[in-house]
């Protein structure tokens, strides 16, 4: 099925949607989080890079990161479509995690990075490896 729309207007169609939650990631976690009795987690910081979650206690963030949007290697799937586009928003978004995670260490948080594709079930036990510090 073709688009309705030509390139430029689906590009600036696209360039206009900004995301306001990932909440069915953040609420699988929320999930996980109970399933496992960890508690003090706040949601809406401002603190840098705007974290999924928040320990204050623990000084730890936690940012739930999609698999496409942030190039994690479980997906391969590339766009054909505006595939240059693509490529750099991604490396964009790679280059903006590090900048993010190194400003917080340097601030004494713990970062953890947490892939969509972490949160099936298949995955559970490298998941919860990596919330260890929380359990």
């Amino acid at each position: 099925m073709s688009d309705i729309f030509d390139k430029e207007k689906r590009s600036a169609i696209m360039r206009s949607v900004k995301s306001s939650k990932n909440t069915s990631t953040e609420l699988k976690l929320i999930s996980i989080f109970k399933e496992n009795y960890i508690k003090g987690w706040r949601r809406g910081s401002k603190l840098e890079g705007k974290p999924d979650f928040v320990f204050k206690e623990d000084k730890t963030a936690v940012f739930t990161d999609g698999c496409f949007w942030h190039g994690h290697a479980c997906r391969n799937t590339k766009p054909k479509d505006n595939s240059r586009y693509w490529t750099l928003k991604i490396t964009r978004n790679k280059k903006k995690d590090r900048q993010i995670t190194k400003i917080l260490k340097k601030k004494g948080w713990q970062v953890i990075r947490i892939w969509e594709c972490e949160l099936a079930k298949k995955n559970r036990a490298k998941l919860l490896r990596k919330l260890s510090s929380l359990i």
